[in-house]
């Protein structure tokens, strides 16, 4: 069976962007990148693995977005930002998006279980926070990528939730002070 991991870049205090949806205070110079790239390049932009003539899969086939994620795309001129994935978009106000990118408006729970019963690799929660809460009972995985900031305040890493365990499985420390952090949850 695929896994569902929520792979997503936060501040130390638990924020996945500003209070305006900002996030452009996470480091994107250093080693963390150079990781990223070499183990994870399906989850660069198309546009970027384009620049660094990159081709190469890694772990996922499928990214899932919230609307508000995959509005930041959207404002900067970018309509699908992984056509190498299958994309899907979450939101239940979004008239139409790219014809490359699947609108869902149904129940997202269902669906998810539906894709994790699927063919193919693992799934990329891209995020955002409160699609994460309602998806939390189908994560397998956390990948936390903690950014040396705080926000103090803005969008939660997961929005509107009930506590959860955590088994920690691996952290691994970078250079501009970025810490991954990966947990798988105990059911």
């Amino acid at each position: 069976m695929r896994s569902l991991v929520y792979f997503v870049a936060t501040s130390a205090d638990g924020y996945i962007a500003e209070p305006d949806g900002r996030f452009d205070r996470f480091p994107v110079q250093g080693d963390h990148i150079d990781a990223l790239i070499a183990e994870f390049p399906e989850m660069l932009p198309g546009s970027a693995r384009t620049a660094l003539r990159i081709d190469g899969a890694g772990r996922f086939d499928t990214v899932l977005e919230g609307r508000a994620t995959h509005q930041v795309g959207l404002d900067a001129g970018i309509a699908d930002a992984y056509p190498h994935l299958r994309h899907l978009v979450f939101s239940s106000t979004l008239d139409a998006v790219d014809p490359a990118v699947e609108l869902v408006r149904d129940d997202p729970l269902a669906l998810v279980r539906d894709l994790k019963r699927a063919d193919g690799a693992d799934i990329w929660l891209c995020g955002g926070g409160r699609l994460a809460a309602t998806l939390l009972p189908e994560i397998d995985e956390i990948v936390l990528k903690v950014n040396p900031v705080l926000f103090g305040e803005g969008i939660p890493l997961l929005g509107g939730t009930r506590p959860v365990d955590l088994e920690l499985i691996g952290v691994r420390p970078f250079e501009p002070g970025v810490v991954w952090q990966s947990y798988r949850i105990r059911r």
